[in-house]
């Protein structure tokens, strides 16, 4: 065989796995922008009317009617296997009830990050008791809705994922009760159902910026 029929067989190869490569990182998609949802559960919410306690939010979430919602700001997801990260502004608060509306919420949840990259999918959080800032902890596990097919396919430019099963950490349930010096919260408790809806970046815009 000639040298040059190598060297182009060679060369058709290398671009071949370059092309394979190509296609392959176009699947992890950048996210900007969105919403996810929080429908609490009526027995978190009864639960907290039981210990005494009641949720508030940080800003820019808000709670209307049971549903607590949290601005996507960034993350990305890798389409083929549903890995990845989804950054949240906003919060939650826990306080007692007997504490003034105007003094400072005895536990802070902010800044979530939905997180799927681990062996399994949960809800990280910064935790700040107190004013003191504890750091950033798994406070809820996520259940997947069954039927999810791979690779997931965004819709005009939206990726949807609705009915996902929010539970409490083991770690949280135990801080929690730390906290508030009880002993009614434990690892599974359900939470509520979150439905995420994020904006996809669009690729010639993404491209333009470099």
């Amino acid at each position: 065989m000639k040298l040059t029929t190598v060297v182009n067989r060679v060369a058709l190869i290398g671009a071949l796995v370059l092309m394979g490569s190509a296609v392959n990182a176009q699947q992890t998609k950048t996210l900007e922008g969105g919403v996810t949802k929080v429908a609490l559960s009526q027995g978190f919410v009864d639960a907290l009317g039981e210990l005494g306690l009641r949720a508030g939010t940080v800003g820019p979430t808000r709670l209307c009617n049971g549903v607590l919602n949290f601005p996507i700001t960034s993350g990305a997801v890798e389409l083929d296997n549903a890995k990845a990260q989804i950054l949240h502004s906003g919060g939650l608060t826990l306080a007692p009830t007997s504490s003034p509306t105007s003094a400072e919420p005895t536990v802070r949840l902010e800044s979530f990050i939905i997180d799927t990259t681990g062996s399994a999918p949960v809800i990280t959080g910064l935790v700040i008791v107190k004013g003191s800032l504890l750091g950033r902890l798994a406070l809820f596990n996520l259940q997947l809705p069954a039927g999810i097919t791979l690779p997931l396919k965004p819709q005009d430019g939206e990726l949807r994922l609705d009915g996902v099963g929010v539970t409490l950490t083991s770690t949280a349930a135990q801080a929690l009760n730390s906290v508030f010096d009880v002993t009614a919260l434990a690892g599974g408790f359900n939470i509520g159902t979150a439905k995420v809806s994020a904006f996809v970046l669009d690729e010639d815009e993404h491209e333009g910026w470099r």
